[in-house]
């Protein structure tokens, strides 16, 4: 079963990937295109080029998950733009926005607690 935890790192690809690939295609993707490790642990998100579907790709560690999203009626509202890399990241509860087709720019959730660092 995949877990999405608030500490997971979610990444979203900006370009559109062509959805006729599989696991090894994605991982790949992921290597040459993303310049990440797909056996991070870090969960991969790709859409297709109309917008109608998306494609989520995790190493659990014992092997990868690949699930596929496709709206009947309508297309994603929301993707990254271009504009500095290949990739960009999201929260995990800004995932959970996006596949519901929403805005995660518009949750306006409280920010990540951080720890704070003691002076010594």
């Amino acid at each position: 079963m995949i877990q999405i935890t608030p500490q997971m790192r979610v990444l979203v690809a900006v370009e559109p990937a062509d959805f006729r690939r599989g696991i090894d295609g994605l991982a790949r993707h992921c290597r040459a295109v993303l310049d990440e490790d797909p056996f991070s642990g870090a969960l991969f998100v790709f859409r297709n080029r109309r917008g109608t579907a998306l494609k989520a790709l995790v190493y659990d560690g014992q092997g990868f998950w690949l699930c596929h999203k496709r709206f009947s009626k309508g297309k994603f509202r929301y993707w990254p733009v271009e504009g500095g890399g290949s990739a960009t990241t999201l929260a995990a509860h800004e995932l959970q926005v996006l596949l519901c087709g929403g805005d995660p720019g518009a949750t306006h959730a409280q920010p990540m607690w951080r720890p704070v660092r003691m002076a010594v």
